[in-house]
């Protein structure tokens, strides 16, 4: 499984540690940036990891900033995606499950290496559910 990463200056020390984590698990990982903790822009990186996701150059992408709301933000403009802020387990399993989401967005600042990577783990893990929630994802892109 390929997965894209994305992250500013504040994310930049836990994406580094969700990297190595899913390396060491045998998944593919793609650093789009940003590559040190030297302020900069999340749109930057946002934008080209959400456009791998979309052309299916990645199966999923993980956005890591501050609150983790800007970088899922500026994820969820591709029409292509369904980026969601999670920082517990059950909110990844429920961002599977019921939205098919597939990106994650992650506040570096408000949750430990440790639970962020039980939510990695569960959300990359999780399948969705369809049914009655194919039918609200099929409604969420503006065609």
């Amino acid at each position: 499984m390929k997965i894209a990463f994305a992250s500013d200056h504040a994310g930049y020390n836990l994406k580094q540690v969700v990297m190595e984590h899913l390396a060491q698990k045998g998944f593919v990982v793609k650093d789009y940036g940003c590559y040190s903790t030297e302020s900069c822009d999340y749109p930057d990186y946002a934008h080209p990891m959400a456009t791998a996701v979309e052309q299916g150059e990645a199966d999923y992408g993980i956005a890591i900033c501050s609150t983790g709301n800007g970088i899922t933000m500026t994820a969820n403009h591709h029409q292509g995606i369904r980026a969601a802020l999670c920082w517990d387990i059950r909110l990844a399993e429920l961002a599977r499950q019921h939205n098919n989401a597939n990106v994650l967005g992650l506040p570096a600042n408000f949750i430990t290496p440790e639970l962020a990577l039980q939510v990695v783990n569960t959300f990359l893990t999780t399948d969705f559910e369809g049914g009655r929630h194919a039918r609200r994802v099929g409604k969420i892109a503006c065609q």
